[in-house]
């Protein structure tokens, strides 16, 4: 059977050595000497000055949007994680769908001007599946009217935009270290930001707030860096093997012509392959290929599926996203994990081909 994914873990022995080190210490959370190590690696990797471990990617989010002091409507994609979405609603502020490119799978700069309005206060732009969104454009906008940005960066360590970290960018990215991401701490995310006050009162808002107003508890835990620690040797050999997978998949499809898409990268992208995203011709088709894939103990997986705006709650009102609709109703991502082999990948697409022929007989 292959799975849509499968987490990576180190020798065991390997994340032992840094829960005894925690064990003799007997310190556990409070930013400890594991979480600070932590964060130095990610500093140093990303070359980002300031960089906050916190429990999950959802409370990032959260934590992002209390520094920079949010109020009233944030422009944000259809096309991402609930978490974006739940994020922006728990800390009580308004949602602003803009459409997506069709190309991309990225918030259009083109559509995001048109949803600005005097209670505007930030853009929230997701690189969805590692992919860079117009950093740029979205930057220049955001120049112009006086907007924050926030980037949701839960798919993109290790995914760079002209040499420089997708992490970078904006008043603040974030990330996600959760177990089934690319690189974990079993749960876990982070924020990174440039601005020394701002990181500051990050680093206040994630530890009760303390100092300079009420904060919360989002502190992670030196049980969580250990395990980040204990991966780091093995961060090459797990980008090598997510590329290594995605090439076999870019080969099949472009050596026998079959009949899907797949995203456009921008120039100057370099992606993490954390997923590998295929586009159907429709969602019928979609359903099809997946059953019969299943069949076969091949699972790829919807991802996202619906869009954002079609999920109603008592703070957003449903809104048409024709583009973020039509894609999340076809787009279907691939199995690619480290434990998968060159044989496994070339599987998969056998699978994939005779589910397509099918359609076609």
């Amino acid at each position: 059977m292959i799975p849509f994914t499968r987490p990576f873990l180190p020798p065991e022995a390997d994340y032992q050595h840094y829960i005894n080190d925690m064990f003799s210490r007997q310190w556990l959370t409070n930013h400890g000497p594991l979480v600070q190590s932590f964060e130095q690696h990610l500093q140093t990797f990303l070359d980002i000055e300031h960089c906050h471990f916190v429990a999950n990617g959802t409370l990032a989010l959260q934590l992002a949007f209390k520094a920079l002091a949010l109020k009233g409507e944030v422009i944000t994609t259809p096309f991402s994680f609930v978490a974006t979405l739940n994020a922006l609603l728990w800390e009580g502020l308004t949602p602003v769908f803009a459409d997506i490119d069709p190309q991309t799978l990225t918030l259009d700069p083109a559509r995001i001007e048109a949803a600005i309005t005097p209670d505007t206060s930030a853009i929230l732009a997701t690189h969805i599946y590692g992919h860079p969104c117009d950093v740029e454009a979205i930057e220049a906008i955001a120049r112009r009217h006086g907007l924050k940005v926030i980037y949701d960066g839960a798919h993109a360590f290790g995914s760079t935009h002209l040499g420089r970290s997708l992490l970078d960018y904006g008043d603040i990215s974030i990330t996600s270290f959760h177990a089934t991401k690319l690189f974990h701490t079993i749960e876990g995310g982070a924020l990174f930001t440039r601005d020394g006050k701002l990181s500051e009162r990050i680093a206040s808002l994630r530890a009760f707030g303390q100092v300079g107003g009420a904060g919360i508890n989002a502190k992670g835990s030196e049980a969580h860096a250990a395990m980040g620690l204990a991966l780091w040797p093995w961060l090459d050999h797990i980008l090598e093997s997510r590329a290594s997978i995605a090439g076999v998949y870019n080969r099949w499809i472009d050596g026998r012509d079959l009949a899907v898409s797949r995203p456009t990268l921008p120039d100057g992208a370099g992606i993490n392959h954390a997923y590998y995203p295929v586009l159907l011709r429709s969602e019928a088709q979609l359903e099809r290929v997946v059953a019969y894939m299943a069949e076969q103990e091949v699972h790829p997986r919807r991802y996202f599926h619906p869009a954002l705006n079609r999920i109603a709650t008592s703070d957003n009102a449903v809104v048409d996203m024709p583009v973020a609709e039509d894609i999340a109703s076809r787009v279907l991502c691939l199995p690619n994990f480290v434990a998968m082999t060159g044989e496994d990948a070339e599987r998969v697409m056998r699978h994939l081909e005779d589910a397509l022929l099918l359609e076609t007989a």
